[in-house]
């Protein structure tokens, strides 16, 4: 009879084992790009321009975004009749304009060293991230957002802090229903909020020439709320000019060389 019971519960405890690993990270995974496009169709992503207007402080402010698959990348704002860009890079060089004299000005090297090692993140740190040198794991589920999801954590290319190696972790919250992320959190590793919770949010997910895009995106802290971006309009694979990643090297004008007395 004690026989019986240890293989009834055995058989349990087998049965309880299979039930919490019905799915396994691949599975996750290959739903994902299969309910987003095919897999196939995202590895032909060279790029994307996306557009969208910001209200901040009752003034709309059109933004665009390009970002191609080799790492380079362009933000601009229009802003008060300016083009302002920011966090844009070459492949080499990282540079912003400075809001207070609006010229452009090269990111220091660590900064530029950290957007090198992010290469591969775009469109998708899930694709062929065992080639990117990015290791994945399932961490079981978790609610996000009210939804029930899959939690997955996703460790990148260390990152540099102070001229030190630190980990780039992120947390993806999959939706079990959908298999999509509508969340994303990491820790932040430096200036005034480091240590406090980054968190990205993705709904609205529309198609674009077959592949889906999430065309609302929130960005704030963990707790403490956030700003929702909704883009306009998603263009896959743009033509680009190669010229506005590049450096504006700026000559002085005539009036700026007297203001210098030269």
């Amino acid at each position: 009879m004690k026989k019986t019971i240890l293989i009834i519960a055995s058989l349990l405890i087998s049965a309880f084992a299979i039930q919490a690993q019905d799915i396994t990270l691949d599975e996750i995974l290959a739903n994902y790009f299969e309910n987003t496009g095919g897999i196939d169709n995202w590895k032909t992503v060279k790029g994307v321009r996306m557009k969208a207007t910001v209200n901040q402080d009752g003034m709309d402010i059109p933004i665009t975004l390009i970002q191609m698959t080799d790492g380079r990348k362009y933000m601009k704002f229009e802003l008060q009749g300016k083009e302002v860009a920011q966090g844009v890079f070459d492949g080499e060089v990282a540079w912003s304009h400075n809001f207070m004299t609006m010229k452009p000005e090269k990111s220091d090297n660590e900064t530029t060293e950290n957007i090198k090692r992010e290469i591969g993140v775009f469109p998708s740190p899930f694709l062929n991230y065992e080639e990117k040198g990015y290791k994945v794991e399932l961490l079981g589920k978790e609610t996000a957002e009210g939804t029930e999801c899959f939690k997955i954590k996703l460790t990148k290319k260390p990152q540099l802090v102070d001229g030190k190696e630190v980990d780039n972790v992120e947390f993806y919250f999959f939706d079990t229903e959908n298999f999509v992320p509508i969340m994303a959190e990491s820790e932040i590793k430096t200036g005034q909020m480091k240590g406090m919770v980054s968190v990205a949010t993705f709904s609205d997910y529309q198609e674009v020439d077959g592949l889906f895009f999430a065309f609302s995106i929130g960005q704030g802290l963990k707790d403490k709320g956030s700003q929702t971006i909704n883009f306009d309009s998603i263009e896959l694979n743009p033509e680009v000019d190669d010229a506005i990643f590049k450096f504006p090297e700026e000559t002085e004008t005539t009036e700026e060389k007297k203001e210098d007395g030269k």
